[in-house]
């Protein structure tokens, strides 16, 4: 497996003031963008890594620097830096140096396309005497895919560093789990923020996203709220089992939380206590209603709704079984089910198509009510297959992708909805697990579903 840490640079003097940046070399990390990039290093600091990447530009490369230095600190032959435009950020010629809002005002069509379908923003630019049609996500996402294709086959087994920006990170992770560039705006990156991605070999391999946006190094619980919030939605997988530890298939046998699972729901309770939360659905299992009522401990004003929509999937005959049974009586199945979940049903079990149709009803219809009653936060605690479902149809993806998304015990997923009806939703955190154990990286068990 190989992992890589994928950073976005410090705060910058042209994000304080919302200046587009692209390919400007202009713009230097503030006090506080100096600052987070201390606080990243040090988060990261106990990581030995094989190679670190990065852009050129001064506010990425002042960035890598810095950690560069707090890692230096704990391993005394660490790689140098090594810099590649194949890390450069978006090149938006014709806005580069404005203000978002000049960009908005003098460019109002375009602007419009690059928020609701960014893949299509076209500029037109003059070369001599010849204009050429230029379409900067499509050469972003290019780019993206050149990079993964040049250093995996170099770093196989390995762990690298990757230090970069907000537009060419989330090609590279879009790229990396064949999300279309269309929806690079659903998907958020903050100042200092860092990813985790696992590849299983090359590009065209399984890659898994262990962690996306965190974001609590820097002493922020959660990502920022879009300017326009309208609904924020919180997803929870249940705390940690028994079966979970055991790694038997649990499906909707009712197993309760273990000591270590009620420890977890405390920590997500704990972690949550000063957000402001309006309404609590949990599925009707044991596991994932005892994790509600945990957390519900610090928001005893909520009453918690159960719906079964959002009960595991039904495993029939591999529920109670661990994986070594499974394989043994139904040779084969278990690798069918990794390989082409989509394509898989279990004996006596459910297809993911059944569950993908109850999941998704239920979620739009609390999602709907949410956005008409105008509640500021949302929280859901569901199930693994159930939770991967929820990703899988958010970022627009075939249910082929289900395994992409890592869904530990009592990981915290965060998802925004602008106030307008129908606007586009935008993931601003998958899989974050940090208040469990202090660490960047999951280090959660991995037991069955």
């Amino acid at each position: 497996m190989t992992r890589v840490i994928i950073v976005r640079h410090g705060q910058s003097t042209y994000n304080t003031v919302k200046r587009i940046q692209g390919h400007l070399d202009v713009s230097e990390l503030t006090e506080k963008g100096c600052s987070d990039a201390v606080k990243v290093g040090k988060a990261i600091n106990h990581i030995s890594f094989d190679a670190i990447y990065c852009s050129p530009l001064k506010r990425a490369k002042q960035t890598a620097e810095i950690i560069h230095r707090e890692i230096k600190a704990n391993f005394e032959n660490i790689p140098t830096l090594e810099i590649t435009d194949k890390l450069k950020e978006i090149h938006l010629p014709l806005w580069e140096g404005m203000l978002a809002t000049e960009v908005q005002e003098k460019f109002s069509e375009d602007y419009k396309v690059w928020k609701e379908n960014p893949d299509k923003l076209r500029m037109l630019i003059q070369n001599g005497e010849t204009t050429v049609e230029y379409f900067p996500l499509k050469a972003l996402y290019e780019q993206a895919t050149e990079f993964w294709q040049e250093i995996l086959p170099k770093h196989q087994n390995q762990t690298i560093l990757v230090v970069a920006h907000s537009c060419i990170n989330r090609c590279l992770i879009q790229a990396a789990n064949n999300i279309s560039p269309a929806y690079m705006q659903r998907i958020q990156q903050s100042n200092c923020c860092i990813n985790v991605l696992n590849f299983s070999g090359n590009l065209q391999e399984k890659v898994y996203i262990e962690s996306f946006n965190q974001t609590q190094h820097m002493g922020q619980a959660l990502p920022s709220l879009l300017p326009n919030h309208g609904v924020r939605l919180l997803l929870v997988r249940h705390g940690e089992t028994d079966w979970n530890q055991q790694s038997k298939y649990q499906g909707q046998v009712d197993i309760p939380l273990n000591q270590k699972g009620q420890l977890q729901s405390e920590q997500v309770s704990d972690f949550l206590k000063d957000v402001s939360i309006n309404k609590v659905f949990s599925s009707g299992l044991l596991r994932a209603k005892e994790t509600a009522e945990i957390i519900l401990q610090h928001h005893q004003h909520i009453n918690l709704e159960l719906n079964d929509g959002f009960k595991e999937i039904i495993h029939g005959l591999w529920q109670g079984k661990a994986e070594a049974e499974i394989e043994q009586e139904f040779p084969g199945a278990l690798q069918r089910w990794r390989e082409t979940p989509e394509q898989f049903k279990m004996p006596a079990g459910e297809t993911l198509q059944q569950v993908w149709q109850r999941t998704v009803e239920v979620y739009e219809s609390i999602l709907d009510t949410a956005l008409t009653n105008k509640l500021n936060t949302v929280l859901i605690v569901a199930h693994g297959v159930t939770n991967q479902i929820l990703l899988c149809h958010i970022l627009g993806l075939s249910p082929e992708y289900f395994w992409n998304f890592r869904q530990s015990n009592c990981c915290l997923n965060v998802i925004d909805y602008p106030k307008e009806k129908n606007a586009l939703p935008v993931v601003e955190a998958i899989n974050i697990t940090s208040y469990l154990n202090g660490s960047v990286l999951d280090e959660t068990v991995i037991g069955a579903l």
